[in-house]
């Protein structure tokens, strides 16, 4: 029975990969900075909590990160911890910074130190190709990152296939695409409007503040995604993939798919407040995941509209239980 290490297995895809992975057959262990204090609410939606093993480690300390590799010798570990929001990191560079680079590089290294046989996944990011125009992204893409948090993922990016090549682990990393799920907290930006929507149309009068609506992202079902963290582990050599729905749409289009899967019109509900605006923001997000459809033979099967009818029917039985 293999067994697994999620670290930041509370967020959205620390859930979903924690419930195929047990699914698999496998043996889950899962950390956050406090297991003691943390709710792990999203392991609690899925109805798997009990059957994870969750301990407390901060990988921002090396001690830490060495301790519980130790204790658990895990033959996966999943990395999909550190601050996870573009938007904060603005606020926050520092704490983006150590949480994600310097978090990964203490990862890396204890398993160099350790001298294990321990396959790594990291969590990689579109947001580093920063603008690409019209242009999908592939792997060999140049990273021109253009916030804080897309700084941190580039470097934690370099530093897994540094790792890889220099001292031959198998580390490897997914650049992702947007993915969202019921599981996304309201902070970001699909959730707050899927969540505004419901609430109006079951009688609310607020109004939907929004910023830049004509970015363009590449919007997936973050179920489907975990799958293809999985599969990167399973095969023969470690290597880098783009996944991706290879589909963009608008921000307005997906602010019109919410609330048309209420029966309203967004217009009528919607203040673009200048505000909410990010000092630096990519117009276009576009990415072409043929490499992991040819060699991992995985395909997005959900499109943006998909995600949104599938998120605003889990919040509207949320609200209805």
């Amino acid at each position: 029975m293999k067994k697994a290490l999620i670290c930041g297995i509370s967020g959205q895809d620390g859930a979903y990969l924690a419930q195929l992975l047990l699914n698999q057959g496998y043996t889950v262990c899962g950390t956050s900075r406090d297991a003691q204090m943390s709710s792990f609410r999203n392991l609690v939606y899925l109805g798997i909590k009990d059957q994870v093993k969750l301990e407390s480690m901060s990988l921002t300390d090396f001690r830490s990160v060495l301790q519980i590799l130790t204790k658990i010798q895990p033959d996966e570990i999943y990395n999909l911890a550190g601050q996870t929001s573009v938007g904060l990191s603005f606020e926050q560079p520092v704490e983006t910074l150590e949480s994600i680079a310097t978090g990964t590089l203490n990862l890396l290294e204890a398993i160099r130190f350790l001298g294990a046989q321990i396959k790594v996944y990291n969590a990689g990011s579109s947001e580093c190709f920063g603008d690409t125009g019209n242009v999908a992204a592939v792997e060999t893409t140049p990273f021109r990152p253009r916030s804080p948090y897309a700084v941190a993922k580039a470097a934690a990016f370099w530093e897994v296939a540094n790792y890889r090549e220099a001292y031959g682990l198998f580390a490897c990393s997914g650049i992702l695409f947007n993915h969202e799920s019921p599981l996304r907290p309201e902070r970001f930006v699909t959730q707050k409007i899927i969540a505004t929507a419901c609430r109006i149309a079951q009688g609310s009068y607020e109004k939907l503040y929004l910023g830049n609506m004509s970015i363009q992202r590449d919007w997936g079902w973050a179920a489907e995604y975990v799958e293809a963290m999985y599969l990167m582990l399973q095969q023969e050599q470690p290597d880098d993939y783009v996944i991706a729905t290879g589909q963009s749409t608008s921000l307005e289009d997906f602010v019109a798919a919410a609330f048309a899967s209420v029966n309203l019109e967004s217009r009528d509900h919607l203040v673009v407040d200048s505000s909410l605006f990010r000092p630096t923001d990519l117009a276009m997000g576009k990415g072409n995941p043929s490499k992991a459809k040819k060699q991992l033979g995985w395909e997005a099967k959900y499109k943006m509209q998909d995600v949104v009818k599938m998120m605003v029917k889990a919040r509207l039985s949320k609200s209805e239980s």
